[in-house]
């Protein structure tokens, strides 16, 4: 008799799945789907107006070139540019690098951002760009990740609420890398992934711990 047919044996528990250092949380087909959810609302909502799309460089790119043709309605586009000091952290404050090239007054402003987290610094540019005296003031964001808000900021549009967990792809980057990903990836292990970064190539697959709320 083997050791595996004694019922004395005790082969004790089995090993554990070694979890993967990124996993998938959001397929291209899952982003492009909710984009164009978020352009037919924006199309509904800005009918007979051209409203400015304002984007922080560089993560609000990507989202926003297809927000714009999901849109597809007349609209304007414009870019600022901001750099963090030691209080940003705290305070949201930050140093305007590249300003608005556009008047904002009577203008309908949109602000398109990749992700939006402790809402500190968000709140500090629609203070900004409320001073200069636009009709309205909206903010749409692809990606909340409502677990780490400091600051309650009013989001008009959102794609998706994330979990709390460092994310790369669709603009999001990982040391200035990675933005050009079609999906969103969490990464787990994030020193493996800089040792390594062909780890962000082995999902294939949504995570299945992970669900937007309500689906």
């Amino acid at each position: 008799m083997t050791s595996a047919e004694d019922p004395g044996h005790d082969p004790g528990p089995p090993e554990a799945e070694e979890r993967p250092a990124a996993r998938l949380l959001l397929d291209e087909a899952t982003v492009q789907g909710r984009v164009a959810q978020l352009g037919a609302e924006l199309r509904a909502d800005y009918q007979g107006v051209e409203p400015i799309l304002v984007s922080v460089l560089r993560g609000g790119v990507v989202f926003l070139a297809d927000l714009v043709r999901a849109a597809a309605m007349p609209c304007l586009v414009d870019f600022m540019a901001i750099s963090r000091f030691d209080a940003s952290k705290d305070t949201g404050v930050v140093r305007i690098e590249k300003d608005l090239d556009l008047d904002l007054s009577g203008a309908h402003v949109l602000v398109v951002e990749d992700i939006v987290d402790t809402g500190l610094t968000l709140t500090y540019l629609l203070r900004v760009l409320a001073a200069r005296g636009p009709v309205s003031l909206r903010v749409c964001a692809l990606l909340d990740r409502r677990a780490r808000r400091i600051v309650d900021v009013p989001l008009s549009y959102v794609g998706f609420e994330v979990p709390d967990a460092f994310l790369v792809g669709y603009g999001l980057d990982l040391d200035e890398r990675e933005r050009g990903r079609r999906e969103v990836l969490a990464v787990d292990d994030l020193e493996a992934v800089r040792v390594d970064p062909t780890l962000l190539d082995l999902p294939t697959r949504p995570d299945d711990a992970w669900r937007p709320p309500g689906a």
